[in-house]
């Protein structure tokens, strides 16, 4: 883990959202990290669009008593790079929410790391919906996860107090 650990600055975004955000005053590859959560489980964001988000996370440090990846370490993965999908998607202007989450396990990983691949099964003006397959270093699929985001409109006016 170390002193790299979180870091996004190797983030691919297309050069028309880093424009955009730019204009705005936005530092991109820190709106759209994994989060403090994410940085605990060395979770890495490669590459981010609309239409594709990958990243990896590390087994170790995320596994269950009996060694194996966690299924929850997969769910928090599969949120983390569907909402980033989600809020490319939405743009500048919203924000994403997840309402729904679902997870399948397919098999168990003991180490290495493994990726998680994001893509849009619905991208619409108030919701979107993307399918994560999270795969092995041999390229087993390891988990299969589903996740809905609601997207709100950003207003930068609000105090916090939905």
């Amino acid at each position: 883990m170390g002193e790299q650990q979180g870091e996004q600055h190797a983030v691919k975004f297309p050069q028309e959202v880093l424009d955009e955000y730019t204009a705005l005053g936005i530092d991109l590859p820190s709106l759209f990290s994994a989060g403090d959560l994410g940085k605990r489980m060395d979770i890495r964001i490669l590459e981010a669009s609309a239409e594709r988000v990958v990243a990896t996370m590390p087994v170790e440090g995320n596994t269950q008593p009996y060694g194996l990846l966690h299924g929850g370490a997969s769910a928090v993965l599969a949120e983390t790079i569907g909402s980033v999908g989600a809020m490319m998607h939405g743009g500048s202007t919203k924000i994403a929410v997840g309402v729904d989450l679902n997870c399948t396990h397919h098999r168990g990983a003991r180490s290495g790391l493994v990726t998680g691949v994001a893509t849009p099964v619905h991208r619409g003006r108030s919701t979107t919906t993307y399918e994560i397959v999270i795969t092995d270093e041999q390229d087993r699929r390891v988990c299969t996860a589903r996740l809905t985001c609601l997207l709100r409109d950003l207003n930068p006016q609000q105090d916090g107090n939905n």
